[in-house]
Protein backbone atom coordinates (compact mmCIF):
# COMPACT_ATOMS: atom_id res chain seq x y z
CA UNK A 1 0.00 0.00 0.00
CA UNK A 2 1.50 3.33 -1.06
CA UNK A 3 0.44 6.91 -0.59
CA UNK A 4 1.52 9.75 -2.82
CA UNK A 5 2.97 12.64 -0.83
CA UNK A 6 3.11 16.20 -2.13
CA UNK A 7 5.68 18.80 -1.09
CA UNK A 8 3.42 20.27 1.58
CA UNK A 9 2.78 16.88 3.23
CA UNK A 10 6.48 16.04 2.99
CA UNK A 11 7.52 19.30 4.69
CA UNK A 12 4.74 19.12 7.26
CA UNK A 13 5.70 15.62 8.41
CA UNK A 14 9.28 16.70 9.08
CA UNK A 15 8.32 20.03 10.64
CA UNK A 16 5.97 18.27 13.07
CA UNK A 17 7.96 15.12 13.82
CA UNK A 18 11.65 15.85 13.17
CA UNK A 19 11.95 19.65 13.15
CA UNK A 20 15.72 19.66 13.73
CA UNK A 21 16.75 17.43 10.83
CA UNK A 22 16.30 19.83 7.91
CA UNK A 23 15.56 23.50 7.37
CA UNK A 24 12.51 24.49 5.33
CA UNK A 25 14.74 25.28 2.34
CA UNK A 26 16.52 21.97 2.84
CA UNK A 27 13.23 20.07 2.85
CA UNK A 28 12.20 21.72 -0.41
CA UNK A 29 15.57 20.89 -1.99
CA UNK A 30 15.41 17.28 -0.77
CA UNK A 31 11.84 16.85 -2.00
CA UNK A 32 12.74 18.24 -5.44
CA UNK A 33 15.80 15.97 -5.61
CA UNK A 34 13.73 12.89 -4.74
CA UNK A 35 11.04 13.81 -7.26
CA UNK A 36 13.67 14.26 -9.97
CA UNK A 37 15.19 10.90 -9.03
CA UNK A 38 11.79 9.24 -9.45
CA UNK A 39 11.32 10.91 -12.82
CA UNK A 40 14.81 9.99 -14.04
CA UNK A 41 14.61 6.35 -12.93
CA UNK A 42 10.88 5.86 -13.48
CA UNK A 43 10.85 4.22 -10.05
CA UNK A 44 8.65 5.32 -7.15
CA UNK A 45 10.31 5.95 -3.81
CA UNK A 46 8.54 4.87 -0.67
CA UNK A 47 8.14 7.76 1.78
CA UNK A 48 10.18 6.62 4.76
CA UNK A 49 11.02 9.81 6.66
CA UNK A 50 13.10 8.11 9.35
CA UNK A 51 15.27 6.51 6.67
CA UNK A 52 15.66 9.91 5.01
CA UNK A 53 16.80 11.39 8.34
CA UNK A 54 19.42 8.66 8.60
CA UNK A 55 20.48 8.76 4.96
CA UNK A 56 20.77 12.54 4.42
CA UNK A 57 22.34 15.33 6.46
CA UNK A 58 22.05 19.07 5.93
CA UNK A 59 24.96 21.47 6.42
CA UNK A 60 24.81 25.26 6.47
CA UNK A 61 28.29 25.53 4.97
CA UNK A 62 31.53 23.65 4.37
CA UNK A 63 32.85 24.63 7.81
CA UNK A 64 29.94 22.83 9.47
CA UNK A 65 30.57 19.81 7.23
CA UNK A 66 34.18 19.77 8.42
CA UNK A 67 32.99 19.21 11.98
CA UNK A 68 31.91 15.71 10.82
CA UNK A 69 34.36 15.00 7.98
CA UNK A 70 38.07 15.64 7.47
CA UNK A 71 38.83 18.94 5.75
CA UNK A 72 41.99 17.49 4.23
CA UNK A 73 40.07 14.70 2.47
CA UNK A 74 37.13 16.95 1.50
CA UNK A 75 38.40 20.54 1.14
CA UNK A 76 35.42 21.72 -0.92
CA UNK A 77 32.01 20.66 -2.27
CA UNK A 78 33.55 19.37 -5.49
CA UNK A 79 35.60 16.84 -3.51
CA UNK A 80 32.47 15.77 -1.63
CA UNK A 81 30.60 15.37 -4.94
CA UNK A 82 33.27 12.91 -6.08
CA UNK A 83 32.35 10.72 -3.12
CA UNK A 84 28.59 11.09 -2.57
CA UNK A 85 25.41 12.84 -3.67
CA UNK A 86 25.33 16.56 -2.85
CA UNK A 87 22.13 18.62 -3.04
CA UNK A 88 23.04 22.31 -3.10
CA UNK A 89 20.59 25.07 -2.17
CA UNK A 90 20.76 28.62 -0.90
CA UNK A 91 24.09 30.42 -0.89
CA UNK A 92 26.28 27.89 0.93
CA UNK A 93 23.89 25.23 2.26
CA UNK A 94 23.86 21.66 1.04
CA UNK A 95 22.59 18.19 1.89
CA UNK A 96 24.72 15.09 1.49
CA UNK A 97 23.84 11.45 1.27
CA UNK A 98 25.66 9.96 4.26
CA UNK A 99 28.76 7.88 3.66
Amino acid sequence: MKKTVNEYEFRRWFEENRPNNFSRAGLIALFEYLEQYEEDTEEQIEFDPIALCCEYTEYDNIAEFHLDYDAEDFPDKEAIMDYTQVIEFGVESFIIQQF
